[in-house]
């Protein structure tokens, strides 16, 4: 099957998304299938890669991230779709790409992969002090409503989990599935554990070798609460020693940098491009925090996981489905007291039985190639249903 995703945020510097979908390629390949993406850059271009490759189209930057640039003309697009002639268009975003596909009057299947909620991510954070996520899905209404009249050009909406799907159903929005995601689970491992690497994060943070070693690992974006993270984490180090490290970067650096600053305890390091590298890390700490109650999945969490490493997150969100009580603490999303609580409770566990859990739990972690391969299977489903 000839696949064509029209990808409104994929980027060579990007996040989540540009993981996804470099990791969809080398899958694609594997599974036998042929794989385009047609992304918005400062060009037209294309770069080869496995069963297929990534086409650019010259368009504008985005505005208020200097890393994306935006479809604007639709005419470029359906010039490449007309050319490709594929089995079935994916739309990775709900918005200007998604609407330029839905336009498209080739005769072929199409269906829209959500890879974020944007009312969670963005106006339930901004208004949780003063209104509900219930309230706030209210006055964000017509988003819904905009998605529903969307969705109904598209065969199939796909969620990357359940959290999403259940958010997605319940707003009225049609043919959704669940195709949940998953990792590269032979990349994160227990055994990769590193002492040396240890030693090195813990003293670069001004503590000893017998302190706890705690991560945070994603884009510096607002949605992810780095700040609270470092508060809530500097508070529950009142009851014992502990080192952050925090790995990324991004838009919100400056407030990140200004939430760290002056304390020795936490180190900023840039983003970890190399996989090996980052297990590593990834197993040689004694937990992680996570701050986003807005993502579909949880990438991270689940490398986390697969790494052997406890994780202590928000109740709402992808990880609230994967959290496993052995090996978790949940805290009420954006309450930085609740946080602190949870990473007080997960630390006051006895560290070996903690660890033996994790390390059972990591082998239940779900493999990236079978999401890929549900997905194609999903999508052939899709195509066979359009053309009877």
């Amino acid at each position: 099957m000839r696949i064509v995703d029209v990808a409104e945020f994929y980027s060579p510097t990007g996040g989540g998304v540009r993981t996804y979908i470099d990791r969809k390629f080398e899958a694609a390949a594997q599974l036998g299938h042929e794989l385009f993406v047609i992304a918005p850059g400062p060009c037209d271009g294309f770069e080869p890669r496995a069963a297929g490759g990534v086409i650019q189209v010259r368009a504008p930057r985005l505005p208020f991230d200097a890393n994306y640039h935006m479809f604007w003309d639709a005419d470029p697009v359906h010039r490449q779709l007309d050319f490709l002639t594929p089995d079935l268009v994916e739309a990775s975003s709900p918005w200007r790409g998604a609407g330029i596909v839905a336009s498209w009057e080739g005769p072929v299947p199409r269906a829209m992969f959500m890879h974020a909620d944007p009312v969670a991510s963005y106006p339930q954070r901004w208004l949780a002090p003063i209104a509900t996520p219930q309230r706030i899905d209210q006055l964000f209404g017509w988003f819904w409503s905009y998605l529903r009249r969307l969705a109904g050009g598209f065969g199939s909406v796909v969620a990357g989990g359940p959290w999403l799907a259940d958010r997605l159903t319940g707003q009225g929005v049609g043919a959704v599935a669940s195709v949940p995601l998953g990792i590269d689970r032979g990349a994160f491992s227990p055994g990769k554990r590193d002492a040396a690497l240890r030693s090195r994060l813990l003293a670069a943070c001004a503590c000893p070798d017998d302190a706890r070693l705690v991560l945070g690992v994603g884009r510096f974006h607002p949605e992810k609460r780095w700040p609270m993270v470092i508060e809530a984490t500097m508070r529950a180090r009142a009851d014992a020693p502990i080192a952050l490290v925090l790995i990324g970067d991004g838009v919100d650096r400056a407030r990140v940098a200004r939430a760290a600053a002056g304390n020795p305890h936490v180190r900023i390091l840039p983003p970890i491009r190399d996989r090996d590298l980052l297990a590593a890390h990834l197993a040689s700490a004694d937990l992680l925090v996570h701050g986003c109650e807005s993502e579909t999945f949880g990438l991270i969490p689940a490398e986390a996981m697969a790494s052997g490493l406890p994780v202590v997150g928000p109740d709402r969100g992808g990880f609230a489905h994967l959290a496993q009580p052995a090996t978790s603490e949940i805290y009420r999303a954006g309450d930085t007291g609740s946080a602190a609580a949870a990473i007080r409770r997960l630390l006051a566990r006895d560290p070996g039985l903690l660890r033996a859990s994790a390390i059972t739990a990591a082998a239940r972690v779900r493999r990236d190639i079978d999401h890929f391969a549900d997905l194609f299977d999903h999508y052939g489903a899709v195509a066979a249903g359009a053309r009877a």
